[in-house]
């Protein structure tokens, strides 16, 4: 498989900025590339669109609107709790916390109420990728029926922890 195409595994680097104060949100530098399987709905859908097409060794910068990639924010997603359910964890400002229903962040804590937040960090923002194709190649059998990409050290299906 020489491109990026649906069902294909990809590696790559990259940095995430966000274009208004260049700030770096994420970034592979000095760790292992990210390792994916295109079309199966583990990226935000933008970061793949754009790598749609692109071969091994090719560098990539793209700008994504919020709806491709977090999405809006969504005022209704923050919420105000009892303290109570908390239990033994002492909510703090900045903290990121999960629940049954997904990740949430505490905003504030004023008394026995605490105001939630439930849309993802980034959600609203405009993002900026710079990315370098490390490889590609043909899914396996096994990965396209688990829906993900095999890391390194993972011989087989049993091995993997779905």
């Amino acid at each position: 498989m020489a491109v990026i195409e649906k069902d294909a595994v990809a590696s790559v680097h990259y940095t995430g900025t966000l274009p208004e104060s260049g700030e770096v949100f994420d970034s592979s530098e000095g760790r292992d590339p990210l390792t994916f399987l295109v079309g199966h709905k583990q990226m935000i859908p933008g970061f793949e669109e754009e790598l749609m097409g692109a071969k091994k060794g090719e560098r990539r910068t793209f700008t994504l609107e919020p709806e491709r990639a977090y999405g809006p924010r969504i005022p209704e997603a923050v919420q105000q709790i009892p303290r109570a359910m908390f239990g033994d964890i002492p909510p703090e400002p900045g903290m990121t916390l999960m629940s049954d229903v997904g990740p949430f962040n505490v905003v504030s804590v004023e008394g026995d109420i605490v105001t939630v937040d439930f849309n993802h960090k980034l959600a609203g923002q405009t993002l900026v990728f710079s990315v370098e194709v490390v490889d590609v190649r043909e899914a396996k059998v096994d990965e396209l029926d688990h829906g993900h990409a095999h890391g390194p050290g993972t011989t087989n299906a049993d091995e993997c922890e779905n």
